[in-house]
């Protein structure tokens, strides 16, 4: 039984395959490989793109899926997360996809072993499908990621897509650089950097976060306009540069991206929703067919 918790659950063969796997889908609408197949999603947490993006994938393949509303099941009532869990897999789906406000529960349920578990982000430190559907959208790109610059920009300690991306794109030969005020910088060795304009010319790749000004105690900005002056990326920062823009959504305009940069063809904001979609029907085959 195989999960996925963070990509490092897969080998790089796997993650070649998934490459390959959502390129052929994109490409051609495949047969009904999941028809007989149960999933059900487990979202503690608010989602719009990835639990309607896990559905359409599944939906696609043939699978059944089955939300479970949290606000509404037995864990109200007292029933333990780990007792929901086993409730749930007494019923043999073929697999939950979870979202967590904590960062070790999709690996507690994992530990279970009672059916394969698929995180759907998970506290502040693993969205492992984001950072799998990034990497395709710029192999798609590029052809070759090796080598290429990437800077990933805002509120990096509290991303959880920045904390799996960084780990995939570094493995995949990625030169990772941070940007951001201190305050919003995780503990890390990669080179960091506090203005904007002072990695313009060095990076292939911008991939922009979301302003979460709320999650720190600390006021390091008046307000929401005080911090686009300093981290918005717009047409005047980026001018004529060759460089892919991407983001995990959803955009706060104007702020973490400007109206002019959505509309830019450097932007793959819709990309990476679409390509979402494509990674998560190949994540799904390899978890519930071929592991």
């Amino acid at each position: 039984m195989q999960h996925l918790v963070d990509t490092n659950n897969f080998s790089d063969a796997q993650i070649e395959q998934l490459l390959s796997d959502a390129k052929n889908f994109k490409t051609q609408c495949p047969p009904k490989l999941l028809r007989d197949k149960l999933l059900i999603t487990l979202f503690f947490e608010a989602s719009t793109r990835t639990r309607s993006s896990f559905e359409v994938a599944a939906k696609r393949l043939g699978a059944a899926v089955v939300h479970l509303d949290p606000s509404r099941s037995s864990t109200k009532k007292g029933e333990s997360l780990k007792d929901t869990f086993a409730n749930l897999c007494a019923m043999e789906p073929d697999g939950v996809i979870v979202r967590h406000a904590q960062n070790e529960t999709p690996q507690i349920l994992a530990d279970m072993q009672t059916t394969p578990v698929i995180n759907a982000g998970a506290g502040n430190y693993a969205h492992p499908t984001q950072a799998l559907l990034d990497l395709f959208t710029m192999v798609e790109h590029f052809g070759d990621v090796k080598g290429k610059t990437i800077a990933i920009v805002g509120d990096i300690v509290s991303s959880r897509v920045a904390s799996s991306g960084i780990r995939l794109m570094k493995r995949m030969g990625m030169h990772v650089i941070l940007v951001a005020p201190k305050q919003f910088m995780p503990q890390s060795d990669l080179p960091q950097y506090e203005k904007l304009e002072n990695v313009m010319d060095k990076v292939d790749v911008i991939m922009s976060l979301r302003a979460q000004l709320e999650r720190h105690e600390t006021e390091l900005f008046e307000n929401y306009e005080d911090y686009a002056r300093q981290y918005c990326i717009t047409k005047k920062r980026m001018q004529d540069r060759d460089i892919l823009l991407l983001h995990p959504g959803p955009v706060m305009r104007n702020i973490d991206i400007s109206d002019e940069m959505l509309e830019d063809p450097r932007c793959k904001v819709l990309t990476q929703v679409k390509n979402g979609v494509f990674m998560r029907m190949a994540i799904l085959k390899l978890l519930l067919l071929d592991a």
